[in-house]
């Protein structure tokens, strides 16, 4: 028999108390692990925690730290809000989009790489930025775009 999300999921609860306090914190540790949350593992804590699905719902869906889809391993975040914007920042998009195949919003077929917009990472003074595995690039070109890349395939 194969270990599943689920019998992950049986495991990472247990590790926590019963309540609505623990809601968070199981939801942080499931998405950490698998890098979304299964609505099979949502009902699971739903039932655990004795709280109604849509609530579990509505938290997971309020969060951006959260997901109901499966992102990839290396996840590339692009800041399109206006300082990045006017400083290249869609160009530096459109060869992220080239080079790894997928288009914004989108996640490889490979569960390999996620790459998404984001309105603002706070760092206007820095952009056009890039936050790649959660490390921040600065000042990014296009052509610095396939650097990164290499970078990130070396190092995983």
């Amino acid at each position: 028999m194969t270990y599943s999300i689920i019998d992950d999921a049986r495991v990472i609860l247990a590790g926590h108390t019963n309540g609505e306090s623990s809601l968070l914190a199981m939801l942080e540790e499931v998405q950490g692990r698998h890098r979304y949350l299964p609505r099979d593992v949502l009902i699971l804590i739903s039932e655990r925690l004795d709280i109604p699905l849509s609530q579990v719902y509505s938290v997971a869906t309020f969060y951006n730290a959260f997901s109901l889809e499966p992102k990839g391993c290396h996840r590339f975040q692009v800041c399109t809000g206006t300082a990045c914007h006017v400083r290249g920042a869609m160009q530096v998009l459109d060869r992220l989009e080239t080079q790894l195949g997928i288009q914004a919003g989108q996640t490889s077929a490979d569960l390999e790489y996620t790459l998404e917009t984001v309105n603002c990472l706070g760092a206007c003074a820095l952009g056009p930025v890039v936050v790649a595995n959660g490390s921040y690039s600065r000042h990014m070109t296009a052509s610095q775009v396939d650097r990164l890349l290499r970078r990130i395939k070396r190092d995983a």
